[in-house]
């Protein structure tokens, strides 16, 4: 590949300019097994290298350790980059499978406070809500995490996992400046409303595990027999058991369309998220997460491969034969209650 770096785009309306792709830092310290510390940092490094800017945590990634992780990084680049960290979801050390949300003000204000702390900054450039409290109405989170765009604490807000009908509430309170949400060949869910109420509004997709978590990449077939006790993708239902089989067979026209381009399955799976989001005109700026520097420079030379219509159709029927859900609680995210 090329060290060209990759093309800017502006997130949302009014959002800031980072590259085409950002970089999904969570793996790094959390939830996909055992981990090197210094290729991590000589990954974002050369993610950084490569033109991506916008490099996405939370506070959630273990327990803050992700957060402090980067830190070093970003404030020896804090003027060349967009720091986006989340509140809202918390797992217990001692109960890995839970999930717990809120989304109450005392939370929100305690949760911001010791993300900058930990990334030891004195303004998150994007916060994201990262999961929704159906028991509190998204206009009263909106209209505190508004506050700390008053307050100089934030500059830009962002949703995770939010219904179409929850981004317009959200955006009448507050401009919105990017949704998170799980978008890829396996993950189509949000094109029912969420995709379309973010081109309406102006509002920027990031779309998180674009590569599948891995699956899409062919980098493992069974998550009960390749992955290790520790990692989080041996709870997800359509990497175990017999999901995982139907699921395999389900990447052969990626592999023929990446054979006929020269390039891997994972590029495929980048550059049909990119056509995917043009085809509804919407900006989106994906964030595959990795923690090797031979991946990050893979990922983002798939920016320049533009996939045609005749492959765009071949891939098109993928999502609706995969087998399981994402999670084995679905009630976390946008499709469980759009």
């Amino acid at each position: 590949m090329t060290d060209s770096k990759i093309a800017k785009v502006r997130l949302g309306t009014d959002g800031p300019e980072v590259g085409a792709q950002g970089l999904g830092c969570m793996g790094m310290s959390f939830a996909y097994g055992p981990t090197d510390a210094d290729e991590a940092r000589a990954t974002l490094e050369r993610a950084l290298e490569l033109g991506v800017t916008l490099f996405d945590t939370a506070d959630a990634y273990g327990q803050g350790a992700n957060e402090t992780f980067l830190s070093p990084f970003f404030k020896a680049h804090r003027d060349e980059l967009v720091i986006a960290t989340k509140f809202g979801l918390s797992i217990p050390p001692d109960n890995p499978t839970k999930r717990v949300v809120r989304n109450d003000a005392p939370y929100i204000r305690q949760a911001v406070e010791a993300s900058l702390r930990r990334l030891d900054v004195e303004v998150i450039d994007l916060y994201y809500m990262h999961r929704r409290d159906v028991n509190i109405p998204i206009e009263e989170t909106v209209g505190v995490m508004s506050e700390l765009v008053r307050e100089g604490k934030v500059k830009h807000l962002g949703l995770s996992e939010v219904t179409g009908g929850e981004l317009r509430a959200a955006q009448a309170v507050h401009p919105i400046t990017a949704v998170q949400s799980e978008w890829s060949l396996f993950s189509r869910d949000i094109e029912a409303g969420v995709v379309p109420a973010a081109g309406e509004l102006g509002v920027a997709l990031v779309p998180y595990s674009p590569l599948g978590r891995g699956f899409l990449t062919g980098s493992f077939a069974n998550a009960d027999t390749d992955l290790t006790e520790s990692d989080f993708r041996r709870q997800q239902p359509r990497f175990t058991g017999d999901n995982a089989a139907v699921n395999a067979a389900l990447l052969e026209p990626v592999r023929a369309t990446a054979e006929a381009h020269g390039v891997s399955l994972g590029q495929v799976a980048l550059a049909w998220v990119q056509r995917q989001a043009a085809s509804y005109g919407v900006s989106a700026v994906p964030i595959p997460g990795t923690r090797r520097r031979g991946r990050v420079e893979e990922n983002a030379a798939a920016t320049r491969i533009v996939l045609g219509d005749e492959e765009m159709a071949l891939l098109e029927p993928i999502a609706s034969k995969v087998a399981g859900e994402r999670y084995a609680d679905m009630s976390f995210s946008s499709a469980g209650r759009e």
